[in-house]
């Protein structure tokens, strides 16, 4: 069983700890929400599995398939069959989109991928995501609107078919449109492919399109509640203070209070709210 098992991890930024004790585990085909204020570490906790250098691992430990993730490079994450879909995915100027995908699907390879084979799968992810086949042609996310960037890191998931998925607000910058085009493609590559999603999203929209199987809410750098759909709702309705007051912690805020921050206080829910009038 391809299972994610996470035990008293600690992590450092610039000598800052941010995590401080995650313990967390998904099951094969299990489709995760990941909730919390911002700036809590769920960010963190999602660039600590992939093996961002910046993040440094002072203890714990991430096992993924029975295989130590923490002893392995980046690339050598992706082979085990890990994926991040980036919050800010960035612009790489100087690399063709196509060139980069075709790169990716054949280091996961041990047969480099036919041209032919590779164009028609390339075509088809497109048309999953609705983009115009032909920017595949322009430099990797140069120029792409936010909707485009973020449907860019969907392609990219649909191509490496990843038995692991971690998306790090992928809805956030979309349209009501967008917003549905991706939360149909992550229900069927959750579906029909059987890989395991770990999601952040502030946006309640997105949860009741994806439908996730079980809820964690990080606070402070830890998980401190793990439910389901009930829980994403109540903290939608009345935000994250009340955790802290039923488990006797601490909330650290920033300037915003948090019980006045719901999951779904954002642009994109007001369009929303539009849009169903």
């Amino acid at each position: 069983m391809k299972k994610l098992v996470i035990k008293d991890l600690h992590v450092e930024v610039e000598n800052k700890e941010i995590l401080k004790g995650v313990n967390l585990e998904i099951n094969e085909h299990e489709m995760v929400a990941l909730l919390g204020p911002n700036g809590h570490g769920k960010s963190t906790l999602f660039a600590a599995i992939m093996g961002n250098p910046h993040y440094k691992v002072t203890s714990g430990s991430i096992f993924y398939n029975d295989v130590d993730v923490l002893s392995l490079t980046v690339d050598e994450r992706s082979k085990l069959g890990l994926f991040l879909a980036f919050q800010n995915p960035y612009e790489i100027p100087g690399v063709v989109s196509a060139d980069f995908y075709k790169s990716a699907l054949n280091a996961r390879s041990d047969t480099k991928v036919s041209l032919y084979k590779f164009y028609k799968q390339l075509e088809n992810a497109c048309a999953e995501v609705k983009i115009p086949f032909e920017m595949v042609n322009r430099m990797l996310n140069e120029g792409f609107s936010g909707g485009e960037k973020k449907r860019n890191e969907i392609l990219q998931m649909i191509l490496l078919n990843p038995s692991l998925a971690m998306l790090d607000e992928i809805d956030s910058g979309l349209d009501v449109d967008a917003i549905n085009v991706v939360s149909e493609q992550i229900r069927k590559q959750f579906e029909t492919q059987n890989t395991s999603f770990l999601v952040i999203s502030h946006y309640a929209r997105l949860f009741t399109l994806i439908k996730p199987t079980k809820a964690y809410v990080m606070i402070n750098g830890r998980i401190v509640k793990e439910g389901n759909e009930e829980l994403i709702s109540k903290i939608d309705k009345d935000g994250y203070e009340w955790i802290g007051e039923e488990l006797g912690i601490s909330v650290e805020k920033e300037d915003t209070a948090m019980n006045k921050v719901s999951i779904g206080v954002c642009g994109t829910k007001e369009a929303i709210k539009k849009a169903n009038k």
